[in-house]
């Protein structure tokens, strides 16, 4: 549910140095192959929204999201104009819409480990105008909370019936953090590397029950690190060479991707003491069918949802 597709590192840039050639393609192959059928491109802000629009367009199994990420809320009022800015975000959510692509707003919230920069003020002062998207649209919300629970939950509170649902992703809060996520009706949880970093980080996972949770990668972010607690419940591993040696049949060392997505699962399943893995990315997959890809059901899934999940599953990577 989240790949940052637009980060330079897939156009093969590095702190500024370019290290190899653009390389989606290779990375989108290298998905397929184990397993992953669909995938969801996050748009940041208003530019890498278009991007990411632009990116989906080029597959069938891409999707894509519409937003202004907290720490890029600054972009409203350096436009000059915050009006036109928010009109100019609904109308690529509605054309992105209209193309089948867009299947959430955001990424949206508050991050408050990042002021540096965009102060607190003026996160919530647009997370909360982006609310008025999700009712204009009727999407579900793709979600950021970091280090700023109490305001996150007063303005989803306050905006609770504007909006059909959402997915708190790459959560890494505390139990009682979860347990308030849980409480809002249709609000799911998004599971990555960053989640299960510490014991503790575990056990709050181990707390999220499997029919409101979904996984993702948040690649290029976020990887699952051997200093990492669930570390020894990952299976599958994947041959890797540092950016300076590229080689199109390795992962770039210490850069995410959606195939690692099956490192994901299996944490999950290690944890949790599940022995079906099949059966649990079944039911992951089906949450994400059901709720972020429901606004598409009539183009994409035109018989019941959990059918055509079932179906999708069979008819690709089962085994996966």
């Amino acid at each position: 549910i989240a790949v940052n597709f637009t980060d330079g590192m897939f156009k093969g840039v590095y702190h500024g140095k370019n290290c190899h050639l653009p390389d989606i393609a290779t990375v989108l192959n290298r998905a397929w192959s184990a397993g992953v059928d669909r995938i969801i491109v996050t748009g940041g802000s208003l530019e890498e929204s278009r991007e990411a629009l632009a990116i989906a367009e080029t597959d069938a199994r891409l999707f894509c999201t519409v937003g202004v990420h907290p720490t890029r809320c600054s972009e409203f009022e350096e436009s000059g104009d915050p009006e036109k800015h928010y009109q100019d975000l609904f109308s690529l959510a509605e054309e992105g819409m209209q193309k089948g692509k867009v299947v959430a707003i955001g990424e949206c919230g508050l991050d408050y480990d990042r002021l540096q920069f965009c102060p607190a003020d003026i996160q919530k002062k647009y997370f909360r105008k982006q609310f008025e998207l999700a009712y204009a649209t009727k999407l579900p919300m793709f979600l950021h909370m970091r280090a700023a629970a109490a305001d996150f939950f007063e303005i989803v509170e306050r905006n609770k019936n504007r909006f059909t649902g959402g997915v708190a992703h790459s959560f890494t809060g505390s139990a009682l953090d979860r347990d308030k996520l849980l409480s809002f009706d249709k609000m799911y949880i998004g599971v990555n590397g960053c989640s299960l970093k510490t014991a503790e980080n575990l056990d709050v996972m181990k707390g999220i029950p499997v029919e409101r949770m979904m996984i993702e990668t948040d690649s290029p972010y976020c990887e699952i690190k051997n200093t990492h607690a669930g570390m020894k419940f990952v299976k599958s591993t994947w041959p890797s060479k540092k950016k300076e040696k590229y080689d199109q049949e390795c992962i770039v060392k210490g850069r995410n991707e959606p195939c690692l997505v099956r490192q994901v699962l299996e944490v999950v399943a290690g944890y949790k003491g599940l022995g079906d893995i099949n059966q649990l990315s079944s039911t992951l997959y089906h949450n994400t069918c059901r709720h972020l890809l429901s606004t598409l059901s009539e183009v994409f899934f035109p018989q019941d949802l959990d059918s055509a999940a079932d179906a999708l599953l069979s008819g690709h990577h089962n085994t996966n």
